[in-house]
């Protein structure tokens, strides 16, 4: 593959097609670290009004650092995974304290940072600093895996390896940002997961896939674990109780107070949701607080005003409005 014609084809199509995205009017570091961080599992079109309400909040990694950590997590609360907020909220502080405010350009330095890995260093070096790393993503893996028509598993430490060999094959010289930015653009809109739009590619007279659709292979899933949590719907007419988290997942993050053992009478609401290789039923039952087990964990009742400012998990946060919709659709307000 003559790589010089692969780029030229492919930067020009980016430059035609590319979308207007926010964080890509900038080359601030700490503006790119915000959206790469927030990008981790989470879509694009989910991100965009959490990331310019971000940056209007906290401008700066010093604004992020002197935060409250309640107000980081409050602002991002509907993107899920928090410890990724955690995670910026503590690189803030050390590029603030540091750092004198200055991201790093560098790998290891980049590394170094709370909750950055590979991707996001490397994203950050490309879109920030402009430089012609390999940024891998889902997007580039499967466009990497169609254009050689690899067989490896993508998912294995050996496949991804052969991806990215073949992606450093490709980068230009100088100008990672373009390169980097296209490639994932053309994932993302034109050799999509499943049957790719093959007849609009710019660079298809490159690609050697002969059945694209079937690339990239993966190695096999593991089982999805079915399990169920039970919640308490304690509720005085004005305020619902809620329980501070110190568990690992949702550490600092207010929710319903957990049951043991479910109620004889049916949930006053029922919603699923997946977590990594999980799909959780959850079921809220009304209860009382004198009902309730003891727990280490601190207590409080909100008022429905006080329920907009903190921190919640989304699946509680959604409950907790099936409920209260419920209350109020049949004008009870027991």
């Amino acid at each position: 593959m003559n790589k010089t014609d692969f780029g030229r084809h492919l930067r020009a199509w980016f430059r035609r097609h590319g979308r207007d995205l926010p964080w890509r009017r900038t080359r601030d570091p700490y503006a790119i670290l915000v959206s790469e961080m927030m990008l981790q599992q989470t879509t694009v079109a989910a991100v965009v009004p959490y990331f310019e309400r971000w940056m209007q909040r906290f401008p700066s990694a010093g604004a992020l650092a002197a935060a409250e950590e309640s107000k980081v997590l409050s602002l991002w609360q509907g993107l899920g995974y928090y410890r990724r907020a955690r995670n910026l909220h503590a690189a803030a502080k050390k590029i603030s304290v540091d750092l004198r405010g200055e991201v790093p350009r560098d790998y290891e330095g980049l590394r170094n940072l709370p909750g950055i890995g590979d991707y996001t260093a490397q994203a950050v070096r490309a879109f920030a600093f402009d430089q012609p790393v390999p940024v891998l993503d889902a997007n580039v893996i499967r466009v990497v895996a169609r254009l050689f028509d690899l067989r490896a598993p993508v998912d294995t430490a050996k496949g991804l390896g052969k991806v990215r060999a073949k992606l450093e094959e490709l980068l230009p010289a100088q100008g990672g940002y373009e390169f980097v930015s296209a490639m994932m653009e053309l994932g993302a809109l034109v050799c999509r997961a499943g049957r790719p739009d093959c007849l609009l590619c710019p660079v298809k007279e490159f690609c050697a896939a002969k059945h694209p659709e079937k690339l990239p292979i993966k190695a096999p899933k593991a089982t999805i674990k079915k399990r169920t949590e039970l919640a308490a719907w304690v509720w005085d007419g004005e305020a619902v109780l809620l329980q501070q988290s110190t568990a690992r997942r949702w550490v600092g993050l207010w929710r319903l107070p957990p049951l043991e053992g479910e109620p004889p009478a049916g949930p006053a609401a029922e919603l699923t949701y997946s977590i990594v290789r999980e799909r959780v039923t959850l079921r809220v039952h009304r209860t009382t607080k004198r009902s309730l087990m003891a727990s280490a964990e601190p207590r409080k009742a909100f008022s429905l005003r006080e329920l907009e400012s903190i921190a919640i998990p989304s699946p509680h946060r959604r409950a907790i409005a099936k409920v209260l919709k419920d209350r109020f659709d049949h004008g009870s307000h027991r």
